[in-house]
């Protein structure tokens, strides 16, 4: 028998040899791994979710009618029951102006109703713009349905004019092709900051 005979027949022993090998080693390493998993929450958790109905993370996403895009989210949010409204956390939005500008709305806590086509941001508004305002109330009503919105109170802010108050503040177009313009009324002060010329 020559060499490459020999080869050939000891190859036909260890090659199933080395297989069989290796699918015991794969069962073996198999009983090793730990099966029982954690769940990232308690039991309370789980029944607290299941009794207010809770949702992680919510978010709303829509379009106007002018292309104009409208965004809500939430850290979370509770469905409410017949004593007390719904809820959401943290609650956000972001809406997406035609020509770039952006109007970002901050609050600790809100509702949305997108059957009624509207979001409610309270407790710790900030509304700021990309062209330099940024306003605090604390309730602001917006519109799913357009880029439109208002406070029933005071508001106050800052921008590139200054330091102001009023009495109230509502946001929108004039008309359904015009630009969003931010109205300040009911009793509005000032402070007026002029630019410092460069020398």
């Amino acid at each position: 028998m020559d060499r490459y005979s020999r080869m050939v027949q000891f190859l036909k022993v260890l090659l199933p040899l080395a297989a069989i090998l290796l699918l015991s080693m794969v069962f073996l390493l198999s009983r090793s791994i730990e099966t029982q998993v954690a769940v990232p929450f308690s039991q309370q958790d789980i029944d607290d979710r299941l009794n207010n109905q809770l949702v992680t993370q919510p978010n709303y996403r829509g379009v106007t009618r002018n292309g104009e895009d409208i965004q809500v989210e939430a850290v979370r949010a509770s469905r409410g029951t017949a004593d007390e409204a719904p809820t959401a956390a943290e609650f956000k939005g972001r809406l997406g102006l035609n020509g770039g500008r952006v109007i970002t709305l901050d609050s600790n806590t809100g509702l949305i109703r997108p059957d009624k086509g509207m979001a409610t941001f309270s407790d710790d508004v900030v509304v700021t713009t990309t062209d330099g305002f940024r306003v605090t109330t604390d309730l602001l009503n917006t519109s799913l349905d357009e880029i439109r919105g208002d406070t029933p109170g005071q508001v106050a802010g800052t921008g590139p004019i200054g330091n102001f108050t009023a009495g109230r503040m509502t946001f929108g177009a004039e008309n359904s092709d015009g630009p969003v313009h931010i109205v300040f009324t009911d009793g509005v002060k000032l402070i007026y900051e002029p630019k410092k010329t460069e020398r």
